[in-house]
């Protein structure tokens, strides 16, 4: 990835304490598996930092346009839309992460005796839904977004070259003060939504491991007998100042 603050966020997918909308908090990764991948990727980012990547980083962590009061920590955005699209319909439809999913997450390969075996609870506390259920890059199987999105003008950015406004209206439209939706979607995250066909199909053990982890920018592998929704995902920064 090469930048370390984007590749730390690529593994840290962020849902707020009960009433604190927009107050998150940084959770410690347990799963050792996944800490150190986290750790591998952000070393091989800081010995691949150059100018460019220093510049993302800014634009990323340190720059906020007049207005806008950053979130203690990242949020994430759950979108769909043509990515070369600056504006459009249907935000109604899109989602959010308040808590950083990933750390919460339960692999696939686990999904027996973490889910299945646990009245599908997780291990994080959060309800697994087996007719509608989230899949992220590496294989892990996530809680769902929040649905929908409020409607409100919130900073994001895709933690390459842009950070801008993005503002989302009662009727679901949706307008970037700068650039495409594509220009703020962190292609290394990948996320879908799956839901069987029909009861008793589309389980999370008719996905192949062997499909994971997801390339970046790659849509996300199907799984026999469910239909699959691929989303963008968005680092959700900040919200205008009232």
């Amino acid at each position: 990835m090469g930048v370390v603050v984007s590749a730390l966020h690529c593994f840290c997918f962020a849902h707020a304490k009960d009433g604190q909308d927009d107050e998150t908090y940084i959770e410690q990764v347990e799963n050792p598996g996944r800490r150190n991948l986290i750790l591998n990727v952000a070393t091989a980012g800081a010995l691949g930092a150059s100018g460019a990547s220093l510049w993302y980083l800014f634009n990323q962590n340190v720059y906020t346009p007049e207005g806008f009061s950053r979130y203690p920590s990242t949020q994430f955005i759950a979108a769909l839309g043509d990515p070369s699209s600056s504006a459009g319909t249907g935000a109604k439809n899109w989602g959010v992460w308040r808590k950083d999913p990933g750390p919460r997450g339960v692999w696939l390969k686990d999904y027996g005796k973490e889910l299945e075996s646990n009245y599908n609870l997780a291990p994080a506390g959060w309800q697994f839904d087996p007719q509608d259920w989230w899949l992220e890059e590496h294989g892990l199987i996530m809680e769902a977004p929040q649905f929908p999105i409020p409607a409100g003008r919130y900073l994001v950015t895709g933690g390459r070259q842009v950070t801008t406004g993005l503002t989302i209206s009662e009727d679901g439209s949706w307008r970037l003060d700068e650039g495409t939706l594509y220009d703020v979607t962190h292609l290394p995250c990948r996320s879908a939504r799956y839901n069987p066909v029909a009861q008793g199909k589309g389980s999370p053990k008719d996905a192949s491991l062997a499909d994971f982890p997801v390339k970046p920018g790659a849509i996300m592998p199907s799984v026999a007998g469910t239909n699959k929704q691929d989303y963008a995902v968005l680092f959700l920064l900040g919200k205008a100042i009232s």
